[in-house]
């Protein structure tokens, strides 16, 4: 049971097996793999993967070494490609080997390593990220023609993979995308015999150009929409609910929380709600945010730490009643957006306070 004054945090993982589905029919053919960095989104890695296993996902994506060998452990003997986006870090080769862990090649001097451990070992498995455009990882189309140009490369490293990232797929009438896209092809044709994967989620409904072997899915796996609003094709993955623990009547004039986050300009109906930014809702959404409660959107007034002040109207309500601040009539994409922020902050923004509950485990 509950607590009375506790946020309960719900993670339907139908609704993840949902959305996994209507990723793989928008990819028609490629594969989806599933990105459960940052524990799965802030969702639970471990139970997140072991569903999308269910549903058929053989490939999953982590940004750190610890994230993939906790994802080893999580999923037991479970047949899992795991790619650690961070590659070949220093002093991480032996981890990476005793987790079974791909690392994603995003540098020159760890591609260089790769091939002194292929030197090594006869053989070396990893993927390889190339940057196209977004500037943040992966090797550059210089760097990458003259690591195909060095003698035995192709014939030492074992290349399953060939990786690169839309950095304005949210956007489809972003001209970056096809130069993205065209940068791509160029050095698609230098790895003939390795699979290709440009589309993250939100490039996976780009367009049959930009599928490749594989998209990895992420945001839109957890219920946020591939253009950074609601798509009601998704369903949400987690609702955060809180009970209210006292309603108050406001006079015009009375200010509530610090600094005087919201001042009254009429008679106000109130609701005191259990959670606040320790729990997950950010608090530079309040002004502009709103809960569901009584049957309907209520604006967020207030954000403390522990506490919340919604504006209830006219609606009925009383104490211990639920709040949802996040789910299917509190939307993702929404409180991203009024918090001026995007739908993957929010999600692992959830902390461990509030207590939860998986359906469909």
């Amino acid at each position: 049971m509950t607590p009375p004054d506790q946020a309960l945090l719900t993670i339907d993982l139908d609704a993840l097996a949902h959305n996994r589905a209507v990723i793989a029919a928008e990819a028609a053919g490629a594969e989806v793999a599933a990105v459960v960095k940052s524990d799965g989104y802030g969702l639970g890695a471990g139970p997140v993967s072991r569903r999308l296993h269910a549903e058929g996902a053989r490939s999953f994506f982590v940004a750190r070494v610890t994230e993939g060998e906790a994802l080893r452990a999580a999923m037991g003997e479970r047949e899992a490609a795991i790619y650690v986006l961070d590659g070949l870090a220093p002093g991480t080769a032996d981890r990476l080997a005793a987790a079974r862990l791909i690392p994603v090649l995003s540098t020159l001097p760890q591609a260089h390593a790769a091939l002194a451990l292929a030197a090594a070992r006869g053989r070396y498995e990893a993927a390889l990220h190339i940057d196209t455009g977004m500037n943040r990882q992966g090797l550059t189309l210089e760097e990458a023609r003259a690591l195909t140009s060095a003698p035995g490369c192709l014939r030492a490293l074992d290349v399953p993979l060939l990786v690169s990232h839309l950095g304005s797929a949210t956007d489809p009438g972003e001209a970056r995308n096809p130069q993205q896209l065209a940068r791509f092809r160029e050095v698609r044709s230098l790895f003939p015999d390795s699979r290709a994967s440009l589309a993250a989620s939100a490039g996976g409904f780009l367009g049959p150009d930009y599928r490749y072997d594989m998209v990895r899915a992420g945001i839109s796996l957890y219920g946020g929409g591939p253009e950074e609003r609601p798509d009601p094709r998704l369903k949400a993955v987690a609702t955060l609910t809180a009970p209210i623990l006292d309603i108050r009547d406001l006079r015009p004039g009375d200010r509530v929380g610090y600094g005087s986050a919201f001042t009254a300009d009429r008679p106000t109906r109130v609701a005191v709600v259990a959670a606040g930014y320790s729990d997950g809702v950010i608090r530079a959404a309040m002004g502009k945010g709103y809960a569901w409660a009584a049957g309907g959107r209520r604006a967020l007034l207030v954000v403390n730490m522990d506490l919340l002040v919604i504006d209830l109207g006219d609606a009925s309500a009383s104490p211990g009643d639920p709040v949802e601040l996040l789910g299917a009539r509190a939307l993702l994409d929404d409180l991203a957006k009024a918090a001026g922020t995007v739908a993957h902050e929010v999600l692992v923004r959830l902390s461990s306070r509030a207590k939860r509950v998986y359906l469909g485990a």
